[in-house]
C-alpha cells in the first residue's frame, strides 16, 4: 500500500510543527489530525507548535472541506487559498516534500519514482529487501521529521537548526488545552437524539456504551473524527462529553477481510465490463482512397442484436421502475400547479 504522509511546517524558522500518516489515500481526518499535533505543544508533541494565525493550502479538496475549514474558524485562524498551480507561492513545504522524497523516502525498501506496472503476480525476490510494515514506516517518517527539526541546519538559518531558530523567535505563542482542542477536531452532525435501550442510532447503526446505563430518554448529540465510524464520541446538546460509544455487533476481522475480497472481485468485474462496453461502442470506418461517403464496419447479425439489446433492456432501471403504474393523484386545490396539470372546471369544459 502506498502510504501519505501529511504535514504543517513554519514558513519563518522551517520547523515541522505536526506530522500525520495515512496507510493509503488520505482525508480530512489526515488533516485534522496534523493540525491537532501542529497546534499542541504537550506529550509527544511540541516543543514548537501553538494556534497558527495563517495558514496556505493549495486548493486541496480535503483542505477546503467544511470540517477543516470549521476548525480554522473555531482556532480565529486565516486559511488562504492559494491558485491552482503555484508550487512558487509554498516554496517552503515544497522544499521540504522534495528533500524528504531524496533523504528519506529514497532509501526506504519499496521505494520508486513512478508507480511499477502489474502486469501479473511476481515471485518475490530473495534478494530485495521486505517493504516496511506501517508502524515502521512511521517511526521513520517521526525520526527523520525529528532529526529535521533537532540535527539539520536549511540554507537562510544562519546555521542554526530549525528548532533552535524557533525558540529564538521572540513572538508569542496561543495555546489551548488538548480537552477543548479535541472537540473542535469532531464533525458534529447538528442533530438532537435520544437515548433508547440499544444505544443511540446513527446512519443506521446502534451505538452503546456502559455508561448509557439507565440514561434511555436522555437527549444527546453525536461528534466524530471524519471516517472513523467504529466509534462516536455522544455529547449532551450544550456539548459537554458524555463519553465513548462503539459499532454494536460489529463484523468480525474474518469477516470483513472477506467483505473487501468480494467488493474487489466486484469492482474487478464491473471494470472489465465497461472496458467491454467501450470496446463495443467505438466506432470504425473503412479508409477510403476516392472521395466517397463514409462507410461504417462491424457487421452484427440480428439475432446479436436482439440479444444485446434484450440483455439492456433487463438492466435499464428507468424501464424497470413502471413509472404508469400507478397514476399520480389529482394536486391539492392551494397549490400553485401549472394549467395542464390543474383540474378543469365545468365553466372550461363548455
Amino acid at each position: 500500500m502506498r502510504p501519505w504522509v501529511t504535514w504543517f511546517i513554519d514558513v519563518a524558522t522551517k520547523t515541522i510543527t505536526g506530522t500525520a500518516v495515512t496507510p493509503g489515500h488520505p482525508s480530512r481526518a489526515s488533516i485534522l489530525a496534523a493540525l491537532c499535533a501542529a497546534v499542541l505543544r504537550t506529550g509527544p508533541y511540541g516543543p514548537a507548535g501553538g494556534i497558527p494565525e495563517h495558514v496556505r493550502v493549495d486548493r486541496g479538496r480535503d483542505f477546503l472541506s467544511k470540517t477543516v475549514l470549521a476548525a480554522f474558524t473555531d482556532l480565529k485562524t486565516n486559511c488562504e487559498d492559494l491558485p491552482a498551480y503555484s508550487p512558487h507561492l509554498k516554496g517552503t513545504v515544497e522544499n521540504l516534500n522534495r528533500c524528504a522524497d531524496r533523504m528519506l523516502f529514497a532509501v526506504l525498501p519499496g521505494y520508486t519514482l513512478t508507480p511499477k506496472p502489474r502486469p501479473g503476480k511476481k515471485k518475490p525476490d530473495p534478494d530485495e529487501p521486505l517493504p516496511l510494515t506501517f508502524a515502521e514506516f512511521t517511526t521513520e517518517v517521526l525520526d527523520w521529521a525529528r532529526w529535521w527539526n533537532t540535527a539539520h541546519r536549511p540554507a537562510g538559518l544562519a546555521g542554526r537548526t530549525p528548532l533552535e531558530a524557533w525558540q529564538a523567535d521572540p513572538t508569542p505563542l496561543s495555546d489551548i488545552p488538548e480537552a477543548a482542542l479535541w472537540g473542535l477536531m469532531l464533525e458534529d452532525d447538528g442533530r438532537v437524539r435520544k437515548l433508547s435501550s440499544h444505544g443511540v442510532r446513527w446512519r443506521g447503526r446502534d451505538y452503546l456504551g456502559a455508561w448509557m446505563a439507565g440514561q434511555a430518554g436522555r437527549q444527546v448529540r453525536i461528534r466524530h473524527m471524519p471516517h472513523h465510524d467504529h466509534e462516536i464520541e455522544v455529547c449532551d446538546p450544550a456539548g459537554r462529553h458524555l463519553g465513548t460509544a462503539h459499532l454494536a455487533d460489529a463484523a468480525t476481522p474474518e469477516r470483513l477481510d472477506e467483505l473487501r475480497r468480494t467488493r474487489t472481485v466486484r469492482a474487478r468485474r464491473l471494470r472489465e465490463d465497461a472496458k467491454k462496453a467501450e470496446a463495443l461502442r467505438r466506432q470504425r470506418f473503412a479508409p477510403a482512397t476516392t472521395p466517397t461517403s463514409a462507410q461504417r464496419l462491424g457487421a452484427v447479425t440480428a439475432a446479436e442484436a436482439d440479444q444485446e439489446l434484450a440483455s439492456a433492456s433487463d438492466s435499464d432501471m428507468v424501464a424497470l421502475a413502471l413509472p404508469d403504474l400507478i397514476p399520480p393523484a389529482t394536486p391539492p386545490d392551494d397549490w400553485n400547479t401549472p394549467a395542464s396539470l390543474r383540474p378543469a372546471t365545468r365553466e372550461e369544459e363548455r
